[in-house]
């Protein structure tokens, strides 16, 4: 098991990043808000899950060792894979999807793309006894998730064509989500790009 990568960011995708580890080019399945913590030409530390099918071998990013474990544990639930447990980190963190579980918040769940009503009562039937408490976790190297200016538009939108939303939804959602990013940077902070993904995605599953 290939339990963390580091190196230099090579590239950054709509869905992934590729880590340079001593000259070789490491590609990694991550969450939008993992990758907008990523800046191409610089170092970073990722902790790994590495999922192998009869046909492929794709290796998941997390921004801390905690994530990597929810991450797995959300596949042990049925009808949860590799996609659909990353998608469930992508809306919600992991302190919130612990909460979520168990206080059986159904229309937390339901919030991720691909999860319905009778999916999220079978991942609490599954997941309450073992999913534990909300608690901070060990972090490898904190990521930001910060944008300044406008640039939390472009990664946003990116992280929304990546889970597989439409062009107009995702034009919608960052629109949806703008008074809160300007909100969070009238003090000159920069945009908080996890937090504004999620916010998009919210609103997105109410629509």
């Amino acid at each position: 098991m290939i339990a963390f990568v580091t190196g230099t960011v090579s590239a950054v995708f709509v869905d992934s990043a590729v880590i340079d580890v001593g000259g070789v080019g490491i590609q990694v399945m991550c969450t939008p808000g993992c990758l907008a913590g990523l800046r191409v030409g610089e170092p970073a530390t990722l902790a790994t899950s590495m999922v192998v099918r009869e046909d492929s071998l794709t290796l998941f990013g997390f921004s801390d060792f905690e994530e990597r474990a929810l991450f797995e544990l959300l596949q042990t639930a049925s009808g949860v894979g590799p996609k659909l447990a990353q998608a469930m980190l992508a809306v919600h963190g992991p302190d919130a999807l612990r909460r979520a579980v168990a206080t059986e918040d159904l229309a937390t769940l339901c919030a991720v793309p691909g999860i319905g009503r009778k999916g999220a009562q079978r991942i609490v039937l599954e997941l309450k006894e073992r999913i534990g408490s909300p608690s901070p976790g060990a972090s490898l190297a904190p990521v930001s998730g910060a944008a300044a200016g406008d640039d939390w538009r472009d990664q946003v939108r990116a992280g929304l064509l990546g889970l597989g939303w439409s062009v107009k939804e995702a034009e919608a959602a960052v629109e949806s989500v703008a008074p809160i990013a300007t909100e969070s940077m009238s003090d000159g902070a920069p945009a908080p790009v996890a937090e504004l993904l999620r916010a998009a995605l919210r609103s997105l599953s109410k629509a």
